[in-house]
């Protein structure tokens, strides 16, 4: 027995010791890492932008959630602070009617893509007419139909417009990104018209052979700057965090590449490691490690 071989008092040590020695292993336990929401809209370009930015903050030490809602409860989320941060709006035009209703209670981080993005109606390069305006005259080549994406998405309000400004004898068809891609793809696959809600960058743009079709009303305004968003006080919350939101800024090629390689069948986290591992420096700039 202990207290035989050792006695009370030296038993009382051996237990202040052991606990000292418990007390040390706790207070050397690694720190809680710091946690950090995204929020995107499930569009080819905002994925592989969510997916990089979410590896980013991983390597910076963050534990990341993301969430996927529709545009319009991202904005809701980000006025109210349910979501830190997003890095795919589209500003000052396919996303107007959200900054408006939002804006005043959202922090305009910065343009980590600058004047890149456009939207408009888009068609295969053998379609041979190359204005919105010129589009009744050829309704039934393109079926009286334009396919879209999702009801409510900014191109689709700005489409509807688009199709009362220039008198159009069309329907819009909602459908979904993907949808629109896969009836673009079959279309071109049989050398058929078709015209579709499309926007830049694109994967479909490396893919396939398209061109927007002129826009001399300015229905889709002029051409946007991708946007990071962040709830009011992160920078006061995590100084850290917003740093790097600042600092990250890259090109319409480098957002192409990563929305190629999932639209090629890698994973998105994989696509964003892939870019990632090729662009280290950097990354390691954003996160502001060198």
């Amino acid at each position: 027995m202990i207290l035989k071989r050792f006695g009370i008092p030296m038993f009382i040590s051996l237990l202040i010791l052991s606990g000292i020695l418990v007390a040390g292993c706790v207070g050397d336990e690694a720190e809680p890492k710091k946690e950090i929401s995204i929020g995107y809209v499930t569009w080819d370009c905002a994925i592989a932008s969510t997916h990089v930015i979410e590896e980013v903050f991983t390597q910076a030490g963050y534990d990341v959630e993301i969430i996927a809602v529709d545009a319009g409860p991202l904005y809701a989320a980000l006025a109210s602070g349910d979501v830190d941060f997003t890095t795919n709006a589209w500003l000052p035009h396919i996303h107007q009617h959200f900054w408006e209703e939002y804006g005043d209670r959202i922090d305009y981080v910065n343009a980590n893509i600058e004047g890149s993005g456009r939207h408009g109606i888009v068609v295969p390069a053998y379609v041979t007419i190359d204005s919105i305006e010129e589009m009744n005259g050829v309704a039934d080549r393109f079926d009286h139909r334009i396919i879209g994406i999702e009801p409510g998405a900014g191109v689709m309000t700005m489409t509807e417009n688009a199709i009362e400004g220039y008198d159009l004898e069309y329907e819009l068809i909602a459908s979904s990104s993907a949808g629109m891609a896969a009836e673009l793809r079959s279309a071109i696959n049989n050398d058929e018209w078709i015209a579709v809600t499309g926007w830049s960058p694109h994967w479909m743009f490396g893919r396939f052979d398209l061109k927007f079709l002129d826009d001399p009303r300015k229905e889709y305004g002029e051409f946007d700057d991708i946007v990071t968003l962040a709830r009011m006080g992160l920078r006061e919350d995590d100084p850290e965090a917003y740093g790097i939101l600042e600092r990250f800024q890259w090109t319409a090629d480098d957002i192409a590449s990563v929305m190629t390689d999932i639209e090629s069948g890698t994973p998105a986290n994989e696509a964003a490691k892939t870019w990632i591992n090729a662009n280290q420096a950097t990354v390691d700039a954003w996160i502001g490690s060198n």
